[in-house]
């Protein structure tokens, strides 16, 4: 990517919050030439008056000229024969239409398109015009094979930061912004440049976040220092991840197992701050492998989406109901639901009636992506061909919680959402003893007082588990999945039972709505993308479509299969305490952090 090298040197003028900044387009030719002529210097009359004189002359000569041609069409007059007015109304037309469309046109029509403009900016404001440097970049943003940066010093004032990295100082001094991005960063400040509109104008992601940043450090008065900006591709999720972007969260990324799965093993990458959560996850995985290895079997794989319809009475809506829910229809409705996807496949249509309103609850697989906008798309086709034979429906919603997505919903924990996945394991007692440091009548016990008799009486939906939600959530954000899914992608019970006459453990994990993907969303960022090659499904399976996404969930199965294993023999042989304080506590001095 051709990208400019900011001058660390430039010094900006002060910020003032009270100055009220115009920004315009200049040609960066003139960027030493700071008393140089604005085109309006050239205009005889103010130029607000001059616009005045052009909008008045451009639709009066419209009016004119409407007029004349209205008589020549009424008395069969050839409209190319003109007179001398006509002449002198057309070029009147053309002179004003070219001006309005030079001063209104061309920022709107540059807003219009979604490539970066070939200039910077220059700020003006009542005292003096500042004229910036044109951006030295020659493609938009995402067409470029490099989107990194000659290293830039970040934009706080000079200042050194200390931080202690595998025992040794890593020192970093950083240095005030150009001056050129000096003044867009006062522009954004005082509100004159949208934060939003930088990475369209600017064409350059890195440097938008840069300034984006800056800006926000002053408008608040609080410090970003500990926020990463450099290193990561800012391209990679302009208009797909991420909007406004400031910097980037590191999450560790730790690696249990390998975890023995249907005859082949598998490193599972997980993204945790909580301490003891990869560890104990890999003992369960040791304890599974010496004991054989877990197996695994899908259920059932369809991603869904509910709208809700209202009609003018219940007997209507229970209508639509029978003709959706009736054999002869279903042909008709998957082929139109089909229309939207090469994958989207239409599975089943189950709807609700309450009252006057329905809702349509549309299952369908959705190959190796996630598959919420294919489904989505599916059902607006159905509901356009609805709408001819109910012409009285009416859409309310294209989600009406019928799905359910993002909520804890009984609906998934019974019908299931995604993937339906069970995996088991038979753990041999002398592993039960020597890894897990427990014994398996006391497991059984335990598995049936906590999971399933206190989460009853806690009234849990689909929480039957002793804490599958840290499992999902780690193996979800290691592999870009969508983290707020977490919630109905744990819906898991877990289950314990002495088999052999009491010497072995069977251990099982049930769980109905397990929503992944393996293209799309998070998955293409490059971390993600690396733990998704490391468990072998990155990308789309050519060879068997959906396959990859399949896999996937069977290894967060067995992943929580291995911790649920691991934590419940840590609380049934009475370590949980220890385990934590070794593993989850730190031993750095925090009486001195405070907050900036």
């Amino acid at each position: 990517m051709d990208v400019r090298r900011r001058s660390a040197g430039g010094a900006g003028r002060p910020v003032n919050g009270a100055v009220k900044m115009k920004v315009k387009m200049v040609d960066h030719h003139h960027h030493h030439q700071n008393d140089a002529a604005k085109a309006s210097d050239a205009l005889p009359l103010p130029l607000y008056l001059t616009n005045a004189v052009f909008f008045t002359l451009f639709f009066s000569v419209v009016y004119f000229l409407l007029t004349r041609w209205r008589e020549k069409i009424r008395t069969s007059t050839p409209l190319h024969m003109v007179n001398l007015s006509e002449i002198v109304a057309i070029l009147a037309f053309v002179a004003s239409f070219i001006y309005l469309l030079g001063f209104f046109g061309i920022d709107f029509v540059q807003s219009l398109i979604l490539r970066p403009s070939h200039d910077v900016w220059a700020v003006e404001d009542d005292e003096e015009d500042i004229i910036l440097k044109e951006d030295a970049r020659k493609v938009p943003c995402g067409q470029a094979l490099d989107c990194s940066v000659p290293k830039i010093a970040p934009l706080k004032p000079a200042l050194k930061v200390a931080q202690k990295v595998f025992d040794k100082e890593v020192v970093t001094e950083t240095a005030p912004p150009s001056a050129e991005d000096e003044e867009i960063i006062k522009a954004v400040v005082a509100g004159t440049i949208p934060s939003y509109s930088l990475e369209t104008k600017l064409g350059d992601c890195k440097r938008a976040a840069s300034i984006r940043r800056e800006a926000l450090q002053r408008v608040t008065g609080k410090s970003l220092e500990g926020l990463p900006l450099e290193g990561f591709d800012y391209e990679s999720i302009l208009g797909q991840c991420c909007e406004m972007p400031v910097g980037y969260v590191t999450i560790p990324v730790g690696v249990a197992g390998p975890i023995m799965l249907d005859g082949r093993e598998f490193s599972v990458p997980m993204a945790t701050t909580e301490g003891c959560l990869v560890a104990s996850t890999n003992r369960g995985c040791k304890a599974i492998n010496l004991s054989g290895g877990a197996s695994s079997v899908l259920l059932k794989d369809g991603m869904t989406r509910a709208p809700v319809v209202r009609f003018n009475s219940a007997k209507r809506a229970a209508e639509l109901k029978f003709f959706m829910e009736d054999p002869e229809n279903a042909d008709t409705i998957a082929t139109l639901f089909n229309k939207s996807s090469r994958f989207g496949r239409l599975q089943s249509v189950k709807c609700a009636v309450a009252g006057k309103n329905l809702y349509m609850r549309f299952c369908c697989s959705t190959g190796d992506a996630m598959g919420m906008n294919m489904v989505s798309k599916g059902v607006q086709n159905v509901l356009d061909f609805l709408q001819d034979d109910f012409p009285d429906m009416d859409v309310i919603g294209i989600s009406g919680n019928y799905c359910s997505d993002k909520k804890p919903a009984a609906v998934n924990w019974i019908e299931g959402r995604g993937k339906s996945v069970v995996c088991e394991a038979l753990i041999k007692g002398d592993i039960v003893t020597k890894v897990l440091k427990t014994n398996v009548a006391a497991l059984v016990e335990l598995n049936m007082l906590k999971n399933l008799t206190g989460s009853a009486i806690a009234g849990a939906l689909g929480g039957f588990n002793a804490h599958a939600s840290n499992i999902v959530s780690a193996v979800y954000l290691a592999t870009g999945q969508d983290p707020a899914q977490n919630i109905e992608s744990s819906h898991c019970i877990t289950m314990m039972e002495a088999i052999n006459d009491g010497k072995d453990l069977h251990v099982s994990v049930t769980m109905p709505s397990i929503e992944v993907g393996t293209v799309g969303g998070g998955t293409q960022l490059a971390s993600q993308s690396a733990c998704l090659n490391l468990l072998g499904v990155k990308g789309a399976n050519r060879e068997a479509p959906g396959a990859n996404a399949r896999q996937l969930a069977s290894v967060v199965a067995a992943s929580v299969l291995a911790a649920e294993l691991s934590l419940m023999s840590a609380i049934a042989a009475g370590q949980l305490v220890n385990s934590h304080m070794r593993y989850n506590r730190s031993s750095r001095d925090v009486s001195a952090m405070v907050s900036a």
